[in-house]
């Protein structure tokens, strides 16, 4: 809507002051005619808004004006309220500055908009915890947000996953990204984007330097290429396994990343009573030893190479807990098989989560 831009405009122009046309008809996907119509447009409702020409020319205010635009709509007013669980804010230290800040807008909002937003901030909670995430170690944000905001290089001792050994780097940070509860540092590392996830970092320095980002890269746009990385990373190895269908709820939870397609309806085999057939993928052979957690209530059809592998991390688990007893295991409980039917309650795992 053309008064909806209009407040766009006014409002990026108090924020930023002289904005080119062209920024401006690039934000708001219009062209730069139709913004200069929009200028004219604010100009006869009695803003002291102008165009400059020239290399450095846009549109600016006159110098000292500003307006207090409280002209929300009721959607825009829920959206603000809209809370997050605790978390975000307190790892940036942001809880008491968020409880002061909404106070405000709520006071700022038009008195008929207050009744739903005060409603929606009671109603609708986003908690962008996972599951189940299991212990973490304390992430300590203070030397990445100072380095984030005072535009200064970061010196890192990290450790990489599965790596004993801490590794130095020093680096350009864009930004931070709490990803479902989970901090990460977007840098730039020799002038390619890198991905750092903050409970791995063991120390981090604030240098003097300041930092050397890419001209017109900005943090969503290395978020987006190291996120496209992460999830578009080849998996050629291709498995097909059974899942009893007692367990299958837990099994997508837990593995939903590296289905194929979706269990159930018409792209999974219902023709085996009690059992489901799901297609995954995995990026290595190695990676199918995450279906053992499973038990017997996942079994492997295809291919073969993936049985040997998890034959293969067995026979290992029971050498090492036999060397430990000094016994030949344990055979399997009699009657210890999967139970008749889908039918019944879940189990204790499904109802704590």
């Amino acid at each position: 809507m053309k008064s909806d831009r209009l407040l766009a405009i006014l409002l990026l122009l108090q924020t930023r002051g002289r904005v080119p046309a062209d920024e401006l008809a690039a934000e708001l996907e219009v062209s730069a005619r139709t913004i200069y119509r929009d200028v004219e447009a604010l100009s006869a409702a009695g803003v002291p808004v102008y165009a400059e020409r020239g290399r450095h020319g846009g549109i600016t205010l006159l110098p000292g004006y500003r307006t207090d635009v409280t002209g929300l709509t009721g959607d825009e007013a829920r959206a603000l309220f809209v809370l997050t669980a605790q978390g975000v804010h307190s790892a940036l230290g942001l809880d008491s500055a968020l409880v002061s800040a909404l106070r405000k807008v709520m006071a700022a909002l038009p008195a008929p908009h207050r009744p739903a937003a005060e409603l929606t901030s009671r109603r609708i909670l986003v908690d962008p915890d996972r599951w189940l995430p299991g212990p973490r170690r304390a992430v300590e944000l203070d030397a990445l947000h100072t380095a984030v905001f005072a535009d200064r290089r970061l010196r890192l001792r990290y450790r990489h996953s599965g790596d004993r050994q801490l590794r130095t780097y020093t680096v350009d940070p864009y930004g931070l990204v709490s990803k479902a509860g989970v901090w990460y540092l977007v840098a730039d590392r020799q002038r390619s984007p890198a991905l750092f996830r903050a409970d791995r970092i063991a120390s981090a320095t604030v240098l003097e330097e300041p930092v050397r980002r890419r001209d017109e890269v900005e943090l969503a746009d290395v978020w987006q290429t190291l996120r496209r990385r992460v999830e578009e990373r080849p998996r050629d190895v291709h498995v097909t396994v059974r899942v009893h269908c007692s367990r299958l709820g837990m099994f997508t939870r837990i593995v939903g990343p590296l289905l194929t397609e979706a269990p159930g309806g018409d792209t999974a085999d219902q023709d085996e009573g009690d059992w489901v057939t799901v297609r995954l993928a995995f990026s290595f052979l190695p990676g199918v030893s995450v279906l053992l957690q499973f038990g017997h209530w996942v079994e492997v059809l295809d291919p073969p190479e993936a049985i040997d592998e998890l034959l293969h991390r067995l026979h290992e688990v029971t050498a090492l807990y036999d060397a430990q007893r000094g016994a030949a295991p344990s055979p399997r409980a009699p009657g210890d098989t999967a139970p008749a039917t889908c039918a019944g309650e879940p189990s204790s795992y499904e109802a704590e989560e």
